[in-house]
């Protein structure tokens, strides 16, 4: 008996490191895939407490590199933390223990469709429940794979993650079942992976489009905090932006970007920022956004104040989503902000804007056709939350140009193509210009939003319903006494 346990904690570790490099904040792609299929393989021939610990205890481990980042980067409350991780590797568990029982009743395509469905849901509704958006899903992980992550601009994240739980469950079942229940899952992943393949491919082929904009971005991690502007520290890094935006202009920018909370300002100091940059602005007809601490009426804000190339009135949005808990003081804001002169086709966001794919779906329905993010992300996390950013420009087929202190400064097309990409540095400026496609795509995701979450819920209710009436089949490996034998015995 003890040495059949070993196959099931030895599934567990491996499960566990697989999910280690193919979750977190840097992600190896094809890790992801496979994290699931060795507990998957195994849990039909153990008990559901075994299934349950077992598959519990591969998630949790697996994202072991997020408990240092939950509590001292983002400094999430550690009551909170706990929930989080632990929370989800229970519903892990409870998803495998479904696979499981699906399985031993001899419904393979069931078990297999539970899987991605379920998942998805969990991260639907955890976006919707959440303070953190869609900060959860596995759709990133697929970010650089531009085949794969073409499927977001049709399903939102939601079919991604579908993806990458169905295949491994799909593989599962090919290795546990008899002949007739390959033969099903074989034909219905097929069909799956041959729709997703051939329109991710579809979606990248080449399109003419000309050249709307010359975008720069422009940041420096000098001054980690916010700088008030009529401090020294404050008019040494208004003047070190000041000095390099020429340079930008001289290369063809038509509009520069500067980060997140790059200075701190009341409404009297206002204009000790806005007068500099409203005359380079001007004088360079470029268009200036700026992200800033503004303080009004006694209440604060994480804003950013686009200052137009034409000399006209600046432009202030206010960031409509802030980060629990190391936001708290700020106020909310509640309207979209678009930069003057460009039609209704550029628009203003802030960093954590993008978590939440409505915002952006809203943005690309009322027209907008680039976005223009200020950010400031915690150093170890630039990769993910960059591409978070890109995510939600495949969604809505626009161009993203982001930039980000302790971050990257990265520029995207509406199919996630990397146009320009730089990390910032302590102590120097970096700075990248890309020229933005004069091109949009209407996508279906901007169209009818999370329809597919929904079909998933409606999957899972159809396999619900399938257990309740349907009578079980003969299944293989049976619950009886195969249920520990060892992992030769699952392939027939």
């Amino acid at each position: 008996m003890r040495s059949q346990r070993w196959w099931l904690i030895a599934a567990a570790v491996l499960s566990a490191t697989l999910f280690w490099f193919g979750t977190g904040l840097r992600p190896v792609p094809w890790c992801t895939w496979i994290a699931p299929i060795p507990i998957l393989v195994l849990v039909p021939r153990y008990s559901a407490r075994a299934a349950l610990a077992s598959a519990s205890v591969a998630w949790l481990a697996g994202q072991t590199p997020m408990w240092g980042y939950f509590l001292n980067t983002v400094q999430i409350p550690p009551v909170m933390v706990v929930l989080l991780l632990v929370g989800s590797a229970l519903l892990f568990g409870l998803v495998v223990i479904a696979y499981r029982g699906l399985t031993l009743r001899g419904r393979p395509l069931m078990a297999v469709g539970v899987v991605p469905a379920a998942w998805a849901v969990i991260e639907y509704a955890l976006s919707l429940i959440t303070p953190n958006g869609a900060w959860w899903s596995l759709a990133y992980t697929q970010a650089d794979v531009l085949p794969v992550i073409q499927l977001a601009s049709a399903t939102g994240p939601w079919g991604v993650t579908f993806l990458l739980m169905g295949a491994p469950a799909a593989a599962a079942a090919l290795l546990t079942h008899a002949a007739v229940g390959r033969v099903r899952v074989a034909v219905a992943a097929a069909l799956v992976a041959a729709v997703a393949a051939g329109y991710g491919f579809w979606q990248l082929r080449p399109a003419e489009a000309g050249t709307a904009v010359k975008a720069a971005m422009l940041a420096t991690d000098r001054s980690i905090d916010p700088a008030a502007v009529t401090g020294p520290e404050g008019r040494t890094l208004l003047a070190g932006y000041m000095s390099r935006i020429p340079a930008l202009a001289e290369r063809g920018a038509d509009v520069v970007v500067l980060p997140e909370k790059a200075f701190r300002v009341d409404e009297a100091d206002l204009p000790s920022l806005a007068g500099p940059l409203s005359r380079l602005a001007s004088d360079h007809r470029l268009d200036i956004i700026v992200g800033l601490i503004l303080t009004r009426d006694g209440r604060e804000y994480n804003a950013a104040i686009d200052f137009p190339s034409h000399g006209g009135r600046p432009v202030e949005y206010v960031k409509r989503h802030l980060v629990p808990g190391l936001e708290s003081e700020f106020q909310a804001g509640t309207a979209q902000a678009f930069v003057p002169g460009s039609g209704g086709r550029w628009a203003i966001a802030i960093c954590f804007d993008l978590d939440f794919p409505d915002l952006v779906r809203d943005y690309r329905r009322d027209g907008a056709t680039a976005l223009f993010v200020p950010a400031w992300d915690f150093g170890d996390d630039a990769w993910l939350h960059s591409r978070m950013a890109i995510t939600r420009g495949i969604e809505n087929g626009l161009t993203v140009a982001r930039a980000s202190r302790q971050g990257a400064l990265t520029v995207s097309d509406p199919n996630g193509r990397l146009l320009a990409e730089a990390r910032t540095t302590d102590d120097s400026f970096v700075s990248v210009t890309a020229d933005l496609p004069d091109r949009a795509v209407r996508t279906l995701y901007t169209r009818f939003g999370d329809w597919f979450a929904w079909a998933c819920i409606l999957l899972l209710a159809a396999i619900c319903a399938g257990v309740t009436f349907l009578r079980p089949r003969a299944s293989t490996p049976s619950a009886g006494s195969k249920r520990h034998e060892a992992p030769t015995a699952l392939i027939p």
